[in-house]
Order: structure tokens, then C-alpha cells, then sequence
């Protein structure tokens, strides 16, 4: 059976102006991917080196952009297209559209970014009755002729006229049940017959008009259709989400067909030239005898395995071999390969770097540096921070049914199961006892802490990625949704409503902090994959990178955890979580105090512990330095909610303490604690509170001392808003300093800094700057202040419109806002700069652990970022990458 002639090697080109919509695969290259896209840049790179490719013309992105702008072809394209086909005529001894010898083409979009949504591929484009008949006479196969054109039908209806996919497999289905078979290859020629009969009939039902037998016709539709394909719902979707430009547009390969469906002495497949799932050094794949290929990733057939395709082909088989290691090697990176056999001859249909694992991802850019086909720096730009963190946390086993109750945000990564529990004290015990318990919350304030660090993982209905729950999980590792709106707790019956389904403590519930799924019962998790590449790879990044990597840890635990992933130190400890627990008591002891005399003794043991918690966190830190920041929270945040003490007031129930709790609680009651008496306002308000800290961080410091270690101190003032307030509040940590110096008989080294969270901060930065050693931007704060948006609030009903609406380009308060607050911190590093060019420069908010903010960090010159323990390794291989970046726009300028 014949169905395609050879190619001619030596075929003539026309002579004539170079064609201004349409590149030939002979013309283009693979560094042409935004002109051809990749599918027709990486075809014309094939044909370049040699390979068997069938030949066929790339019709450009440019091209898609003017049919966009205009709804219909750019003036030109039609002509340039009669000329492209008659040259593949002419090469292949075949007529588009002719009856005896018909030349057939796919036609596939091909945008220079994969995407899903874009149109799928059409094949045996130019049939039709007529040439149909000839195909049938020409290869001698009618049942083969069938197929190919029932093959058009199926796949022009659905994807060039919008038929409805349902619609035409209930026609299809109709016809397969009545003649019992599974699928159209199960059909004799006369089912076959009837199934296109049926076909034909559906699509001028559906559509008003019979299918175009003009080949023509068939061309010009499923162009276009390719071009509409770019602004497609799914297509927009993708793009958002990846942030992939809407003004890139997709090209049109239109390739002459070959077919594997022609007899047992063809087949086709999909082959990869390392395995994507493991990232071994190993040709893995799929192919189907005597099928197109759709066939192949369709599932409707068992497919056998790449490495059996030796057993049916074993000359196609080692050239394929051949091929892949040729083509791995051109692209220095694991290839994706189509390739068909027709009548035992090797063609290949597309190539591209091929998607893989973040497992894969690892151990391929590893393996190749070894190998010596990248270098490392390469290794480490291939494997990318998503990926990483992936691999880090735990997650729902994709093998599990699973019943979604509903979508929260995603606050913290990872995924557990355990007990629903409503409040921290319960929590704690349950931990304690040894049972898997999941917090389930309004919201949570530093009163909930001990709650939280038994908790498997943390749910709240209100908050977003920057709230309390959010930020405490991240810090400690466990997964969290937040700001899931359909969880309703009612606290007076004890029990919540997710979406009608009744929840009472003790069920169980599951959450996955990656993607904000909250399902019901208890889901199987997969544990976190840490491969032995992983520490090599970092070790190049840290080789490459700028930018030093600290955590944000409060306790030693924390700091343990942190150094073990490579931590230069502690950028942020956040003393006010010392105070929580079982010391609850202490702190509001010092504000239940009348006067100073009264606050002395409550101070004193508020001292003793913090000491305590200084050494063990200064001893996992040795060497290393420690930044400590004063206490920040206002302090209301220590005492029992204010509507809770009433509703008890007004029962009756509250006695002594109690009562003297719910007026101390009205009396530092504020109307908007983050803009009240907190931070530097409230160290000066009440010194004795600053004073203490630092005594017992330096007491801590000399202690360390003494037993041989190298505490290195940072203590760092926050909140700040001008000089003098800054200037007020380095005297009295200094004076603090003097007196433990005077009281040990020596003096203990130590920085002092400044935490920028307010925009005037920012811009008077160059002021403040010879009054310190380091900055640190608490860019959670600042991004509040500067964009007018209380975290909580808007998280988790504003931000997802203003996203969907494209109002905000992307969530500040997980990426950095670059225009408003990053113009802030690069205008507050410059003036810095120039002001006290020793001056250490950082970030200690959620965003020094977003791969994407620390690249504008970067940028801004700034020293070093601070995250959660737990994001300490993604900061690692983000501060790389972002020196990647950098070096890129240098060489683009």
C-alpha cells in the first residue's frame, strides 16, 4: 500500500519575494520560538540538523496578532499560502485536493510557550468524497481511506466548527453499539461507511452548513480556528495564572502527513529521552501499531512500551535511539519526541524540552552537570524554585477519592489529616496524648500559639497569606488554609457548617495548605521527597548567589531547623511569642501593674525565662548572628477578648483577676491596634519593657560566652517613623547595655538596628541610616500601610476579585508590590547607600521568601532576606536565580 511519495531532497523553491507571513522548516531555527513558536521552531531546527522530518511551512505569531487585531487574514497570507502548497506539491509529487493523489496535511497551533487550551491538532486535512475515493484506489486499502477521513470529520467538527464533543460521540456511539464494537478500529468498512455517514450528518446538523469538500476551504477554517485558539478561555486562564503576555499570539504548522495507521508495518509514539517521572538516564515511551497519534494518548488502546518497539521495528528502533541522543545533545536537555512509522520508515513530527517531575527536574540537572553537558551554573537555572518546593512538603496521595467541602486560601504548603478541634487549650492536650489534630479557627491571635504548635495543621475561615495563622504555620512547617468563607463555627454550640455538612469536634477533616482544599475525612498523605541532589545543587547556588539567606525563628527549635537548611543566621526573632503559654500570666502581670514599683517584679520574672529562651536560641545560632526584634505587638493582643469578658461581665461570672483583666483590656483597647501603640511607641511608653529584653539578651549573650560559644547579637527597634524617635530608642537599649556590662564586668558585642515597616521610614531612610548597623524591611507592614489594605480583611474577598478583574497584577501580600512598595525599599537602599554605605540591608517579611519578590530584592542591591525556616532552601536557590536574572538584563542591554 502507498500513501505518501518520498520527499524529493533536491526540490526547487519558487522564485520570488521572501515571504513575509510564512516560514518554510527549511528557513527557521529553534532560537525562533516567539516568530514560529515552539513546535515550529524546534521543526525547523530538525530539518536544519538533518533528521526526517515531513515537510511543511510554519505560518507566524505575527501573523496571529494582525488576524486578532482585524478578524480576518493579514493581506498577503492567503497568497503566500498557494505558494508554500505548491511548493510542497511539487516535493511530494502530490495535488492538495486532487482526486487520484491527494497531498493531506496536519495542522497543529503552536504558541512559544506550551499551553493548554490551544488547539488541537487536525489530521488528513484535504479529503474529501472525492479525493476520498482516490486515496482508497491509490493505496488499494478503502478501510484505510475511511479511517483517515472519518478521522477529519471527527476532529474538524469538534475543533475548527465548535461541535459539540457530546454531540458527536453520542452520533459516533450510536453506530459502534449497533454494530458492537469498542471503538472506530473495531469497525468493518461498511460501519466504517456508515459511521462517516453519520458524522457528515451530525456536522450540518449542528452547524447549518455540509462539511467543505473544498481542501482550501478546510485550510483557511482550521487557520483561523488556530488563531481564534490564542483567546481561548482556557488558553487566557493559563496564561494568567503562568504569566505568560496575552500579545505573544500562536503560529500554524501545517506538515504533510504521514501516516502510522497505514498497516502492520507502521505505528506511532511518543518518546522521551530521559524518564520524566525519575529523571534516570533512560528512553522511555509509548507507541501503537498500525494507529495515528491521538491514538496514543486518546487511552481507547493498550499502548506498548518504547522499548519493544525493537522487537517490531528494529532498524526504526535504533535510528529513533540515534535520533534522541542527537537531539538530547543539540539541546543540551532532556527532549520530548512524536515520532511515525510508515511503512517502515522513521519520521519525525515534533520535539521539544520536555516536561518532567521536580523530582526529575533535580536529578536530570545534577546528572547532566556530571555528565559535563551543562555546567553547573546551568543546573542550577534549570531547576527552579517552584519545583523545590514542591519536593519539600507533604501531599494528598493523588490516588485518593476524595470529597472537597471547599477552597480556602492556600496560607502554608503541605498537607494533614487530623481531629477537628475548636480552641488552642484542647488542641494542646489532644497533641499531647498523642492524637493528630487539626486548629480550627475564626481566626488565630499569639494566644492561640500553643494550640497551634500541637496542631498537625492550622484552618481558619477569616485571614489571609499574611495573617497570624498563616504566618505562624509557615514559620513552623505545618500546612494551613485560611480565609475559607464557607467554614461557619458557630462558638456557642461548639460544631461548624462547611457548605450544609455538620462538623463537630472530634471529625475528621484534612487540608491540603498547597492548593486550599479542605476535605472531608481523613485523605492518605504522601511524605516529602529530599533526594541526595538536592544538597549538591544548593551548594552551586550558594556559589552563585548575592544575597545571604536568614529565617525568622523564635525558638531554638526554629533556629535548629533553619541552620540545618543552610541559614547564614536569624534575620527576625519575634520576642512576643516567648510570652505566650504557660508565661501568658507574666505579661499580664506587667500590665495589670499600677506603677513602675509594681511592674518591677513582674518584669524580673518576665526577664528570668526570656534569658533562658536567649541561650538556647543564641546556642543553636553559634557563630551565626541573631536579630532580635523588640517587642512589636500592642498589648492588648496578651489579655482575653474584650467581647468575651463582657458577655461574662454581664452574666456575672467575673471575679478578681478577671475583672481587673477586662479593664486593663478597655483600657488599652484601640480602634486600629496596627496603627496604635505598638513597637517603638510602646518601648518608649513603657521602657522597662525594652529595658528588659535587652538585659536578659545580653545576660543570655555573656553566658554563652563564658561556656565557650560566639553568640553574635543583633537588636532591632521596630516601627520606627523618624530620628528622634529612633535616636530615644538606641539610648535606652544602650543604657540597658551599660548596666548589664557594669553588673558582669564585661561588655558584650552587639549591632543595633532598625525595622522600616512605615512608608516614612522609607523615605527617610538616608536619615536614619547613621544611626544604626542594619535596616530590615518588615515588608508585611509596609505593603499594609503603603496600599491602604488590612491583610485579614481583604484576603480573602477583595484580593481573589481584584486578581480576576485584573486590578492587581498579582497578590501583594504574597509577591512584592514592586511599582508602590518596592519603589519604597529601592528608593530607602539607595539613600542608604549614600548616607551609610556600611549599613547592612535586608527583609524580614513573608516576602523574603517568595522566589519572585526576592528577585526585585535583589535588584534593589539589598544584602540579605529573612523567611520562614521552612522556606530557608527555596530562598537559597531564588537568590541565585535572581543573580540569574540580573545577569541576563545586563547582557539584553
Amino acid at each position: 500500500m502507498t500513501t505518501t511519495a518520498a520527499p524529493r531532497r533536491s526540490a526547487p523553491r519558487s522564485a520570488g519575494p521572501p515571504l513575509r507571513w510564512i516560514r518554510r522548516f527549511t528557513e527557521g531555527s529553534a532560537d525562533q520560538r516567539f516568530l514560529l513558536g515552539g513546535k515550529g521552531a524546534n521543526l525547523a531546527e530538525m530539518t536544519r540538523m538533518g533528521l526526517p522530518v515531513p515537510p511543511g511551512f510554519t505560518i507566524t505569531t505575527e501573523a496571529c496578532l494582525a488576524y486578532l487585531k482585524t478578524g480576518g487574514f493579514p493581506d498577503g497570507l492567503l497568497d503566500e499560502l498557494r505558494v508554500v502548497v505548491a511548493e510542497l506539491e511539487e516535493e511530494m509529487e502530490l495535488a492538495f485536493g486532487a482526486v487520484g493523489a491527494p497531498l493531506l496535511f496536519s495542522v497543529r497551533s503552536g504558541a512559544a510557550f506550551s499551553m493548554p487550551g490551544m488547539m488541537d491538532t487536525v489530521l488528513n486535512l484535504g479529503l474529501s468524497r472525492d479525493s476520498l475515493k482516490g486515496l482508497a484506489a491509490r493505496t488499494g486499502d478503502p478501510w484505510f481511506a475511511a479511517d483517515a477521513y472519518r478521522r477529519l470529520l471527527e476532529l474538524y467538527a469538534h475543533i475548527v466548527l465548535d461541535v459539540d464533543e457530546d454531540v458527536l460521540h453520542r452520533a459516533m456511539r450510536g453506530v459502534l453499539d449497533l454494530y458492537g464494537a469498542k471503538d472506530a478500529s473495531a469497525l468493518d468498512l461498511i460501519g466504517l461507511q456508515d459511521l462517516v455517514g453519520v458524522l457528515e450528518v451530525t456536522i450540518a446538523d449542528q452547524t447549518g452548513a455540509s462539511f467543505p469538500a473544498d481542501p482550501w476551504i478546510q485550510l483557511e477554517q482550521a487557520i483561523a480556528a488556530v488563531f481564534r485558539s490564542w483567546n481561548g478561555r482556557r488558553a487566557r486562564d493559563y496564561r494568567r495564572v503562568e504569566g505568560i503576555s496575552d500579545d505573544l499570539g500562536t503560529a500554524v504548522n501545517v506538515q504533510v502527513m504521514v501516516f502510522g495507521n497505514a498497516g502492520i508495518d507502521s505505528g506511532t509514539g511518543v518518546a522521551f529521552t530521559r524518564d520524566p517521572a525519575t529523571g534516570e538516564r533512560q528512553a522511555v515511551g509509548d507507541f501503537l501499531l498500525n494507529a495515528q497519534g491521538e491514538d496514543v494518548v486518546a487511552g481507547v488502546r493498550n499502548t506498548e512500551p518504547l522499548h519493544q518497539l525493537a522487537t517490531h521495528f528494529p532498524d526504526c528502533a535504533a535510528q529513533l535511539h540515534e535520533v534522541m541522543e542527537r537531539l538530547e545533545q543539540h539541546y543540551l536537555d532532556m527532549c520530548d519526541v512524536e515520532f511515525t512509522i510508515q511503512h517502515g520508515r522513521l519520521f519525525m513530527l515534533q520535539t521539544r524540552v520536555g516536561k518532567r517531575t521536580a523530582l526529575a527536574s533535580l536529578r536530570m540537572a545534577v546528572e547532566m552537570a556530571d555528565e559535563g553537558l551543562i555546567d553547573r551554573a546551568t543546573a542550577v537555572r534549570r531547576f527552579r524554585p517552584d519545583e523545590l518546593e514542591r519536593l519539600l512538603h507533604p501531599r494528598f496521595d493523588p490516588a485518593a477519592d476524595v470529597q472537597v467541602l471547599t477552597k480556602g486560601l492556600p496560607a502554608s504548603p503541605g498537607a494533614a489529616s487530623g481531629r477537628v478541634v475548636f480552641d488552642a487549650d484542647r488542641a494542646e492536650a489532644l497533641a499531647n496524648a498523642g492524637e493528630d489534630v487539626l486548629l480550627v479557627r475564626t481566626n488565630t491571635s499569639p494566644a492561640d500559639f500553643h494550640g497551634m504548635v500541637g496542631a498537625k495543621g492550622i484552618l481558619t475561615s477569616r485571614g489571609g497569606l499574611v495573617s497570624h495563622a498563616a504566618v505562624v504555620a509557615r514559620g513552623m512547617g505545618k500546612p494551613a488554609v485560611c480565609g475559607a468563607e464557607d467554614l461557619v463555627i458557630d462558638w456557642h454550640g461548639r460544631y461548624a457548617t462547611i457548605n450544609g455538612v455538620h462538623i463537630e469536634p472530634g471529625d475528621l477533616l484534612s487540608i491540603d495548605g498547597t492548593t486550599g482544599e479542605v476535605v472531608l475525612g481523613r485523605v492518605p498523605v504522601l511524605p516529602p521527597a529530599a533526594p541526595p541532589e538536592l544538597d549538591r545543587l544548593l551548594g552551586w547556588a550558594d556559589e552563585l548567589r548575592r544575597m545571604a539567606v536568614f529565617a525568622n525563628a523564635d525558638t531554638a527549635a526554629d533556629a535548629a531547623t533553619a541552620r540545618a537548611a543552610g541559614a547564614a543566621g536569624v534575620g527576625l526573632c519575634r520576642t512576643e511569642h516567648q510570652f505566650l503559654g504557660d508565661r501568658l500570666h507574666l505579661v499580664q502581670a506587667v500590665i495589670l501593674a499600677d506603677d513602675e514599683a509594681a511592674r518591677r517584679p513582674a518584669l524580673a520574672a518576665l526577664e528570668e525565662v526570656q534569658e533562658r529562651d536567649f541561650v538556647e536560641l543564641l546556642a543553636a545560632m553559634d557563630g551565626l548572628p541573631v536579630t532580635v526584634r523588640l517587642l512589636d505587638p500592642p498589648l492588648h493582643e496578651f489579655l482575653p477578648n474584650v467581647e468575651e469578658l463582657l458577655v461574662a461581665d454581664a452574666r456575672g461570672e467575673l471575679r478578681g483577676t478577671e475583672r481587673r483583666l477586662l479593664e486593663a483590656a478597655l483600657d488599652w483597647r484601640e480602634v486600629d491596634p496596627m496603627l496604635g501603640i505598638r513597637g517603638v511607641r510602646l518601648g518608649l511608653l513603657l521602657p522597662g519593657l525594652y529595658a528588659t529584653q535587652v538585659r536578659a539578651l545580653l545576660r543570655a549573650a555573656a553566658a554563652r560566652r563564658r561556656a565557650g560559644g560566639d553568640p553574635r547579637v543583633r537588636i532591632m527597634i521596630p516601627l520606627v517613623i523618624g530620628t528622634g524617635e529612633l535616636s530615644a530608642a538606641i539610648a535606652l537599649v544602650r543604657e540597658a547595655a551599660a548596666a548589664v556590662t557594669a553588673e558582669m564586668g564585661e561588655e558584650i558585642p552587639f549591632e543595633v538596628g532598625a525595622m522600616l515597616e512605615t512608608p516614612r521610614a522609607a523615605l527617610l531612610a538616608g536619615e536614619l541610616a547613621p544611626l544604626v548597623d542594619f535596616f530590615s524591611f518588615g515588608t508585611n507592614d509596609l505593603t499594609q500601610m503603603t496600599l491602604g489594605l488590612s491583610r485579614d480583611d481583604v484576603e480573602a474577598r477583595l484580593m481573589p476579585y481584584y486578581l480576576e478583574h485584573g486590578l492587581l497584577a498579582a497578590d501583594p501580600f504574597r509577591t512584592l508590590d514592586a511599582s508602590g512598595v518596592g519603589e519604597l525599599v529601592r528608593l530607602a537602599a539607595e539613600q542608604t547607600k549614600q548616607a551609610a554605605p556600611s549599613v547592612e540591608l535586608g527583609v524580614c517579611g513573608e516576602h523574603g521568601g517568595d522566589p519572585d519578590s526576592i528577585a526585585h530584592f535583589h535588584r534593589y542591591g539589598l544584602d540579605e532576606v529573612s523567611c520562614s525556616p521552612g522556606r530557608v532552601l527555596v530562598a537559597r536557590l531564588a537568590a541565585a536565580h535572581a543573580a540569574f536574572t540580573e545577569a541576563d538584563a545586563d547582557r539584553d542591554r
